[in-house]
């Protein structure tokens, strides 16, 4: 799950709380892994086909990362080995746009860069600058199995690609220095540790 703070993020914590989603059928709010955990790094499997089973997924993914709250989330950071995420980066004054990407491909990325306060909520409170493509446009299927292909900018760009990383077995960390990485993980073990004993 991308979380983002800083510049051009402003609003959306707010935006994601309490939303209503519009989709059909029950949903239930899923435990989220937290890093280190094996299955974040592991690369996901394409999903064979949008079944029943694999929208009942999805929908579950959007409430766990209203609730969280986040603008994006993966399925293997629900414990699901699938190339499944979604996402939505309205703010809070802007109509909810939930989206479910399911087995999505980068087929293009610009040139220019965006630096984002990159955070993660298998990382909670951890935040570094990452640096990725201002634009990109991916192809995925929705969830009703339609073929499609958009073009995102600005926070929905690196949102994409951070879920997308996800699917390959990648965290933002990886972005970072050895050393911070490191530090970063050892914070980590130590807030599983924590939240065992709660």
């Amino acid at each position: 799950m991308l979380r983002v703070r800083g510049a051009g993020a402003s609003g959306f914590w707010a935006s994601c709380e309490g939303r209503a989603i519009g989709l059909n059928g029950g949903m239930s709010v899923k435990e989220i892994l937290l890093h280190p955990d094996a299955l974040l790094k592991k690369k996901c499997a394409p999903v064979d086909g949008v079944t029943p089973e694999v929208q009942a997924l999805a929908r579950d993914m959007l409430e766990t990362m209203y609730d969280a709250p986040g603008v994006g989330l993966a399925a293997p950071q629900v414990g699901v080995l699938q190339r499944i995420f979604v996402m939505d980066c309205t703010m809070k004054e802007e109509e909810p746009e939930p989206l479910v990407l399911i087995n999505p491909t980068l087929v293009w990325t610009s040139d220019e860069k965006n630096v984002y306060n990159e955070g993660c909520l298998s990382l909670p409170e951890m935040y570094e600058d990452v640096e990725r493509p201002a634009s990109a446009v991916m192809q995925f299927l929705d969830i009703d199995g339609a073929q499609q292909e958009r073009e995102f900018d600005e926070l929905w760009a690196t949102c994409a690609q951070h879920e997308l990383d996800h699917l390959n077995g990648k965290l933002f960390i990886d972005y970072l220095s050895g050393l911070k990485r490191t530090m970063i993980t050892k914070k980590m073990m130590k807030v599983k540790k924590e939240r065992a004993r709660e």
